[in-house]
């Protein structure tokens, strides 16, 4: 295994358990415990510059770091829902296998697709026989 692919491993498993960790009610309440505590003592502190420094400081480091976890997890979640559409597609009889790794596509043709699937929506909107081919309420 490659450096590079050992540092992607590590992190993505860091950055799921991070997102997991930073999603929990506890930690949650223990942010929201932070600020309340950090407000109640700033009449202690006369709201002076460095107590606002405080909160500033710590919550723009804290996006900031959570900006590039945010990001991970949501490509890895977008690669399983499309491999996992991918799969839908090659599987079930009559689709087109050509509606895989659409995500690879340049933008001017997916473009047309999606003009041409909104051609079809519409017709089988305004056809109501043909709203459902596979006969099926809806």
């Amino acid at each position: 295994m490659s450096v590079r692919a050992m540092i992607e491993a590590g992190f993505a498993v860091f950055a799921n358990c991070i997102s997991r960790w930073a999603g929990s009610p506890l930690v949650f309440a223990a942010a929201l415990s932070s600020v309340l505590a950090w407000a109640l003592f700033g009449p202690y502190a006369r709201f002076s510059e460095s107590w606002q420094m405080v909160i500033n400081t710590g919550t723009t480091i804290c996006t900031f770091l959570m900006v590039f976890i945010i990001q991970n997890s949501q490509n890895r979640d977008g690669l399983a829902v499309q491999i996992k559409l991918d799969e839908i597609i090659r599987a079930v009889h009559g689709a087109k296998n050509s509606m895989i790794d659409l995500e690879d596509m340049p933008q001017e043709e997916l473009e047309k697709l999606r003009i041409s699937f909104a051609a079809v929506g519409h017709k089988a909107r305004s056809n109501p026989a043909k709203r459902n081919r596979t006969g099926a309420a809806g």
